[in-house]
């Protein structure tokens, strides 16, 4: 089951989880992040770090809620 919060979204993520999405933005977000030789690599990997950090703080994330996973409870 998942929690709803008071503007009408459903969280879907736990607290472990949402720390390790907020971890791996920060890394991915730094200068610390991975750098490859193709600039779409580079895109892509900071667009998942934008990603990562949106869902640590919404509590959400889209494809768990495609395949029905919740880990709202762990």
């Amino acid at each position: 089951m998942t929690t709803q919060i008071s503007n009408g979204v459903n969280q879907n993520l736990g607290k472990v989880d949402r720390l390790l999405r907020f971890a791996l933005a920060v890394w991915w977000l730094s200068p610390l992040a991975p750098q490859f030789s193709v600039e779409w690599a580079n895109w892509l990997i900071a667009a998942v770090g934008w990603i990562a950090l949106a869902e640590s703080f919404l509590g959400r994330c889209w494809l768990h809620r495609l395949f029905g996973i919740d880990n709202k409870n762990q």
